[in-house]
């Protein structure tokens, strides 16, 4: 019997020629990953673990992103414990100020992640760079901790269960749309603890910044990792950058999945079917095509940015949806570029200007709002448009607000119309 892309992975990494789902195996780790959250509690139990080096600090990273630029003195306690053991360990990757980024943007536009790789982040969503080709899962603080202390982890061989995509997609339908329409029909368990492989010709045609977004919301049906197989358009965005394996002596490893290999299950979708999609509150799965809300949904912010969509590629949408108009009066519209490159990048291509022309806020990367840390806390009775991953109750604020996930066209429609709306509604 064959093996999936995810089996192969996790046998080269743990020396064997063959896996088996269900199998636990010790692996190798090529990345491990910690943010200002999550990291200065797997730095605590390494120092209790009588930890002094870690492994190896080539291949540690180690991103301020979740509450800075710091929003209070405890924020900034966290980020400063994390920096100088950054420093005292000469970690491979470190972000800040005029450098930082949000973690799961950041890392891929730095070439820190090669295909064929397994990397492990003290993030849920850190399978964001399945996109590349790439096994890559979230673990708690204490995993990681182990990691820090011995490069290795322990892995329960997944099931893969088979994404299929045909049909051509219609104009604003994104990658987010896609994962939406996906999570709202397999659920949000509908792929507890698999591999999700995303397959068939209209995933071929999607860009790079729409697979990111796929693979990163793998998590919200209950995924162990998202991946995707590397084709052209992988090879091209990884020749774009400055490779950072290069400087790690590593390379890239290919893997597809044989033509035998066994799926758990295989779902197949024509995506000329799917509609810009919303997930209402208080699920990821509980997604609707923007055509079937009937009923005016006022609102009070949209959020446009994060590891799911913060991207040049998404800002690009939502300034085509903007452009020459303004936001509706009493709603707010934050924009967050992923990092400080894309930052730039939007300047220098007048991305900001249109913003800022239609009455938007424009934020330092951070991923303060996706998480009700700050930036764009939400109170009582607020609604909020996000371009987030999670509408769980009080996930950006108060347990009495409301969060509906979108891509950045419809977000950015819906900050025009101060309600929900997809972006043919305000065209």
């Amino acid at each position: 019997m064959g093996m999936t892309i995810t089996q192969k992975i996790l046998a080269a990494h743990c020396g064997r020629d063959a896996v088996e789902p269900g199998e636990i195996v010790m692996c190798d780790v090529d990345l491990a990953l910690g943010n200002d959250i999550t990291a200065p509690i797997a730095i605590e139990e390494f120092h209790k673990a009588g930890g002094t080096r870690v492994w190896e600090p080539a291949k540690v990273a180690l991103v301020p992103d979740h509450f800075a630029p710091n929003k209070d003195v405890r924020s900034a306690e966290q980020c400063k414990f994390m920096r100088e053991f950054a420093r005292e360990q000469d970690v491979g990757y470190y972000w800040e100020q005029s450098e930082m980024g949000i973690e799961h943007v950041l890392l891929p536009e730095e070439g820190c992640v090669a295909p064929g790789e397994l990397v492990i982040g003290a993030d849920s969503h850190t399978c964001t760079y399945g996109a590349l080709g790439a096994f890559s899962t979230g673990v708690g603080s204490t995993d990681l901790a182990g990691v820090l202390l011995s490069g290795r982890i322990w892995l329960r061989v997944p099931e893969t269960i088979r994404l299929v995509y045909r049909g051509e997609r219609r104009r604003w339908v994104s990658g987010k749309d896609l994962i939406l329409y996906t999570i709202g029909r397999i659920g949000v368990d509908g792929a507890r603890y698999m591999a999700m492989e995303f397959a068939g010709p209209a995933i071929d045609a999607l860009e790079m910044s729409d697979r990111f977004t796929m693979s990163n919301m793998a998590i919200e049906a209950g995924g162990k990792n998202g991946i995707f197989h590397v084709d052209d358009k992988t090879r091209a965005y990884l020749d774009a950058i400055p490779l950072a394996r290069e400087t790690r002596d590593r390379e890239a490893r290919v893997f597809e999945s044989d033509a035998d290999a066994a799926y758990a299950r295989t779902v197949e979708f024509d995506v000329g079917e799917i509609e810009p999609q919303v997930a209402l509150p208080f699920s990821p799965g509980n997604a609707r095509g923007v055509s079937e809300i009937k009923d005016d949904i006022p609102i009070d912010q949209t959020v446009i940015g994060s590891c799911t969509n913060g991207r040049i590629e998404d800002l690009r949408t939502a300034a085509e949806v903007m452009k020459g108009k303004h936001i509706a009066k009493w709603t707010r519209c934050i924009i967050l570029p992923g990092s400080h490159h894309v930052y730039r990048q939007a300047l220098n291509e007048g991305l900001l200007g249109v913003f800022l022309d239609a009455g938007a806020t424009i934020s330092a990367p951070t991923c303060g709002p996706c998480i009700g840390g700050h930036m764009g806390v939400l109170a009582e009775g607020e609604r909020c448009v996000s371009t987030t991953n999670r509408n769980f109750v009080g996930r950006m604020g108060h347990p009495k607000s409301e969060v509906y996930l979108a891509s950045p066209a419809t977000a950015a429609a819906s900050a025009l119309a101060g309600k929900v709306c997809g972006p043919d509604e305000v065209m």
